[in-house]
C-alpha cells in the first residue's frame, strides 16, 4: 500500500497527541523547520508535531504506520545534506524532538550521562562538565544541534581524531520503530555481545529506521593542560610528514590535526569579525594542532616545542607560533571555525565531505585541482577539514565575477567529478555529514549492487511500509 496524504481529520488526531500548543499548523511559523539553513531545500508539511515524550513519539508512529503517513524526524535543523526536511509535496508529517530536552542522568563515577534526543551537544557537555568529566563531540553547530540529530547522522567533528565520531561516544540508545514501539537499549554497557548490535544499526541511519529518543554517552576525563599551535606550511605532503612526527612523539596525546588552505584563511580573516593572520606572511597551507596531557606541569605544552622543533629541524614547516593563553588558543580555533561560515560571502559553494586514506590526502588535492578546472575555469578550491581522520571538506567556491546560480547549476558535474576520484582513490563520499537528499542518487553510484540490497533489506524489514524518512539516504 503507497503512502498517502493524511486529511484533516486524521492531521487533527495527530494533534491531539500532542495537544494544539505544541502543532504548528501555521506556514509562518512552520518556516524554520521547512527551510535548510543553506537554503538549498524548502520543505511543505500539513503539521510540525513536536511531542514531549517518547510516549508521544510511540504514539505518533503507531498512527503514521497503520495510516500509511510519511513521517519526517527533525533536530535543531542544522544537517547539511537535506535529511531533516520533508519534499515540496506537502504531505509528510515533521515531528521535531526539541521538546525531549532532558538530562536523565548523570553517572561521573561510570563515566556516562543518559540524554533525551533534544538536547544540544552544548547541554550534554555541560552536563559532564558539571560533574568533571568531559564529553568531546564538538561541532560548529553545537549550539542548536541535537543529540538525535547528532546520532541519527554519526556526526564526526573536532575531536575525532582522539575520541572518535558519534558512533564511537553512544553506549546505548532508547529507539521508537516504525511501528511504534520502544526499543529501550539504554544498558551503558561497553561490552555486550549477544547478537546483532542494533544500536550501530540506528546509528547514522538518518531516521529511516527508528526515531532515536535518548542515548547513553560516555564521558571521559578532562584533560588537565592542552597546548595549540597554528604551523604554517607550503604543501599538504609537508602536512603528512608533520603529521606522522608529531603522532610519533605526542601518540595519544594528539587530539587535533587540523589542516586548511591559504585561500580558506583569507576568508576567514576577511569575512569572520575578531580574526586576524598570525604570522606577517601568507602561506599556502596551515594546519592547527592540539595535544592535551592528563597530567598538569607543562607536560602537553613540551609534548608540542619538542614535537615542532623536530619537525622545523626536518624542513617540515615555515612557520610555527604556539598559544601561550587559553585566549591565544581560542583565537587560534576561530580560525579554524569560522571556515564553514566564511565561505558564504565569498559567493555560492559546491561542498564536498569526502574521506580518503590519510597518506593520499595529498595526492587527492594535487589530483583534485585540475578536475575542479575542467569542470568550472577559475573556480576556487577551499579544503580543509580532519586532516588526521582522512576527512577533508573539500569545498569550491565560485570564480570571482560568475553569477552565483550559473556555478550552482554546476553542482552535479562537479560532484561527480570529485567523487569519482574519490571512488578511484577508494574514499568515502561522504565522511560525516550523512547522505540525506543531497547524495541519495551517487550512492547509488558508488555503492555496491550487493551493499545496497542489504541496506534495503534492512529498510523493508524494519519499515515496511516506508513511512520513515522517505526519499533519504536510499
Amino acid at each position: 500500500m503507497p503512502l498517502t496524504s493524511p486529511n484533516t481529520a486524521l492531521v487533527a488526531r495527530f494533534i491531539d497527541i500532542v495537544g494544539a500548543p505544541n502543532a504548528v499548523v501555521r506556514p509562518d511559523e512552520q518556516a524554520p523547520y521547512l527551510t535548510e539553513w543553506r537554503g538549498l531545500w524548502f520543505g511543505k508539511t500539513p503539521v510540525v508535531l513536536r511531542p514531549g515524550s517518547t510516549s508521544e513519539v510511540s504514539r505518533i508512529l503507531a498512527l503514521a504506520n497503520a495510516e500509511h503517513i510519511a513521517i519526517v524526524p527533525q533536530g535543531g535543523n542544522t544537517g547539511l545534506v537535506g535529511g531533516q526536511i520533508p519534499s515540496s509535496a506537502g504531505n509528510e508529517i515533521v515531528v521535531c524532538l526539541s521538546r525531549l530536552n532532558a538530562v536523565r542522568s548523570v553517572d561521573a563515577d561510570g563515566g556516562t550521562l543518559i540524554v533525551e534526543a533534544g538536547v544540544t551537544l552544548t547541554a550534554a557537555q555541560a552536563a559532564a562538565d558539571n560533574v568533571g568529566r568531559l564529553f568531546p563531540l564538538s561541532l560548529a553547530s553545537e549550539g542548536s544541534c541535537q543529540i538525535g540529530g547528532v546520532l541519527a547522522t554519526n556526526a564526526g567533528g573536532l575531536a575525532v581524531l582522539a575520541y572518535g565520531n558519534a558512533r564511537n561516544l553512544a553506549l546505548g540508545l532508547e529507539v521508537v520503530t516504525a511501528n511504534g514501539e520502544i526499543w529501550n537499549g539504554l544498558r551503558g554497557l561497553k561490552k555486550d555481545n549477544t547478537g546483532y548490535d542494533l544500536r550501530d544499526l540506528f546509528i547514522g541511519s538518518e531516521g529511516t529506521l527508528g526515531v532515536i529518543t535518548a542515548a547513553v554517552l560516555k564521558t571521559f576525563p578532562k584533560p588537565a593542560e592542552q597546548a595549540t599551535a597554528l604551523v604554517a606550511l607550503e604543501t599538504p605532503t609537508l602536512a603528512l610528514e608533520l603529521f606522522r612526527l608529531i603522532e610519533g612523539s605526542a601518540g595519544q596525546a594528539l587530539t587535533a590535526f587540523e589542516l586548511w588552505s591559504g585561500l580558506a584563511q583569507s576568508f576567514v580573516v576577511e569575512y569572520m569579525p575578531g580574526t586576524r593572520h598570525p604570522f606577517a606572511e601568507r602561506h599556502a597551507w596551515y594546519v592547527l594542532i592540539e595535544i592535551s596531557s592528563g597530567e598538569s606541569g607543562g607536560r602537553a605544552a613540551q609534548l608540542l616545542q619538542d614535537a615542532l622543533e623536530v619537525a622545523s629541524q626536518a624542513g617540515a614547516i615555515s612557520d610555527a607560533v604556539i598559544a601561550q593563553s587559553i585566549q591565544q588558543a581560542r583565537d587560534l580555533w576561530k580560525l579554524r571555525e569560522g571556515l564553514s561560515e566564511a565561505q558564504k560571502p565569498a559567493g555560492a559553494s559546491i561542498k564536498h565531505d569526502i574521506s580518503v586514506p590519510v597518506a593520499r590526502i595529498p595526492e587527492f588535492l594535487e589530483r583534485a585541482a585540475p578536475i575542479v578546472a575542467a569542470v568550472c575555469v577559475g573556480a576556487r578550491p577551499v579544503p580543509f577539514g580532519h586532516f588526521g581522520d582522512g576527512n577533508l571538506h573539500y569545498n569550491i567556491s565560485q570564480p570571482e565575477g560568475m553569477a552565483r546560480a550559473g556555478f550552482l547549476a554546476l553542482w552535479e558535474p562537479m560532484a561527480q567529478a570529485v567523487h569519482s576520484l574519490v571512488a578511484d582513490m577508494n574514499g568515502s563520499i561522504s565522511a560525516e555529514h550523512g547522505i540525506g537528499q543531497l547524495k541519495r542518487g551517487a550512492l547509488q553510484k558508488f555503492k555496491s549492487d550487493l551493499e545496497l540490497r542489504m541496506m534495503r533489506g534492512i529498510k523493508q524489514a524494519l519499515d515496511p511500509h516506508g513511512i520513515l524518512n522517505p526519499g533519504k539516504v536510499l
